[in-house]
């Protein structure tokens, strides 16, 4: 029996009869991304919809106002929407305002100037809250940190708007922070829009806005970031991977900035140094610079809103 196993000594034993089957190819996957990244939105599944109108409508002439909720992902966003008089479909647009404290935030504060404006253009106009402001649901303080959630929430409010019969193509318009995460949505999900407008934004380079407000200001929320990242010296790699410039040339949506010399909150560098990346990248950018313009717009708002306008019609369908 053991001979009939091993084979003798005199004669090699008896080589194994080949399979059935053909080898399988061995299948080279990549690791997931990082959570802590901007790929990691990418494709991810996250969606958003079920847009529901909330309490009573408030009729302001050219305009109804309504409060909101949309869904983004498993949580549930607040926001404010103006949607015009006349039965559209109207071109539409997301609004994504810049830093306030979500402890004093209140419900549509950010970008009245712009919900008000573009509404009376013709545009359905939706401002999200974000998560963790106003009745909206609450996540970590690194995901509110990161800017990742508010990516996602704007991606959702694009993905919600357009289940309504009313509306054509949406846009975005972002502000300040919305600026940055407005630019990191087009960059996520390069068919989301066909056109977004960032006014004053913040820097495409996450350790820029880091060093400049979470570091100095927010020392526990900064902490919180070193944790999880790493820190920006010694891993370099990962804070570039939270950075739409990173990704600059995934963007397919025409962009137009606006963005005042003598801006106090987001210098002046930062937009030159986002503008040459989204150049480098292909990017059809639209630039306008607006001598001694201040990180609110003053004198020029009405000038940016006009271009802007007439840049969201050229791009955008009823």
């Amino acid at each position: 029996l053991l001979a009939a196993c091993s084979g003798s000594r005199d004669e090699p034993a008896a080589s194994p009869a080949p399979s059935a089957e053909a080898p399988t190819a061995s299948v080279t996957t990549s690791p997931p991304p990082d959570p802590n990244s901007l790929p990691a939105v990418f494709d991810d599944g996250h969606s958003g919809g079920d847009l529901e109108l909330e309490g009573e409508p408030r009729d302001v002439g050219p305009y109804v106002q309504h409060d909101v909720t949309y869904r983004s992902g498993d949580l549930t966003i607040t926001g404010v929407m103006n949607v015009p008089d006349g039965d559209g479909p109207h071109p539409a647009v997301v609004l994504a305002h810049g830093y306030i404290d979500p402890d004093v935030y209140v419900r549509g504060q950010g970008m009245p100037r712009e919900l008000d404006r573009l509404a009376r253009e013709g545009f359905v106009v939706l401002h999200t809250d974000y998560r963790g402001h106003a009745g909206s649901d609450d996540t970590s303080d690194l995901d509110l940190e990161l800017r990742l959630g508010y990516t996602r929430d704007v991606v959702a409010a694009v993905d919600a708007l357009r289940e309504r019969d009313d509306v054509g193509d949406v846009g975005i318009v972002g502000r300040s922070m919305g600026g940055g995460v407005t630019l990191n949505a087009v960059t996520a999900r390069p068919d989301l829009v066909d056109a977004a407008v960032v006014y004053a934004s913040v820097s495409s380079r996450f350790v820029d806005n880091y060093r400049r407000w979470t570091e100095p200001e927010r020392p526990d929320q900064a902490d919180l970031v070193v944790e999880a990242v790493g820190d920006p010296d010694e891993r370099p790699e990962a804070w570039d991977a939270l950075s739409s410039r990173t990704y600059a040339d995934r963007i397919t949506a025409d962009v137009m900035m606006h963005h005042g010399t003598q801006d106090e909150s987001c210098p002046y560098p930062w937009a030159e140094a986002t503008r040459e990346a989204l150049e480098d990248a292909g990017v059809d950018l639209t630039f306008h610079a607006y001598e001694g313009e201040r990180h609110t717009f003053s004198t020029g708002w009405e000038q940016s809103m006009q271009r802007t306008v007439d840049f969201l019609r050229e791009r955008l369908d009823a």
